[in-house]
């Protein structure tokens, strides 16, 4: 059961920037404007911040439980994920397209933006990890702050799209795609190198 008597504000700051630095939805805005013109022009940010949400929740009270049930471990999610991180970066870098043009929003909102862009194996992964030293209370008001940006951010697009320029945002998106590509690798060697132990 959730105490709300455990709630305590210096926790909350802590975890909700952990979950920030994580989550990096600042560095993701070139990922999801080139996601959001591979889907006709629209992402339905409510889909994609409840889709995450429903994740990142579902992670910090049956995370274990849930991979257990699936004969699953946190590794091979991280893999899995990474993969798909890594494809994205090549496209963003190289400006091939491996991943179909999809004119229906309905789908693309949910994969891969709610997961792996929001809610990946990095940030499901921190989830549980946080779980054993700060309250679960806490935990569940800093993912709530944290979807909170996310909706922001995914509302924002089209005028930081502006804001940016033709220009301005290849330069990020080549830039961004590098450290998605850097990010996957990492994520894909450190548990592969665990693999099966």
């Amino acid at each position: 059961m959730i105490d709300f008597s455990k709630i305590v504000g210096k926790e909350i700051i802590t975890i909700t920037f952990t979950l920030f630095a994580v989550i990096d939805m600042l560095g993701s805005i070139p990922v999801l404007i080139t996601l959001r013109e591979k889907m006709g022009g629209h992402i339905r940010s409510t889909q994609a911040t409840v889709a995450s949400g429903a994740l990142m929740i579902l992670f910090l009270f049956l995370g274990q439980e849930f991979l257990n049930v699936l004969g699953l471990d946190v590794k091979s999610f991280a893999v899995a994920g990474s993969i798909v991180i890594f494809i994205i970066g090549l496209e963003m870098v190289l400006g091939l397209e491996f991943f179909k043009s999809d004119n229906n929003p309905k789908s693309g909102s949910v994969v891969p933006i709610a997961f792996p862009l929001i809610a990946g194996s990095g940030t499901l992964t921190t989830i549980m990890s946080l779980k054993a030293n700060y309250n679960d209370i806490n935990i569940l008001i800093a993912i709530l702050i944290n979807l909170l940006v996310i909706y922001i951010v995914l509302k924002s697009l089209k005028w930081l799209e502006q804001v940016l320029g033709p220009s301005g945002l290849i330069v990020v998106r080549k830039f961004f795609g590098v450290i998605l590509l850097a990010i996957a690798v990492k994520i894909f060697a450190t548990n592969l190198q665990n693999f099966g132990h």
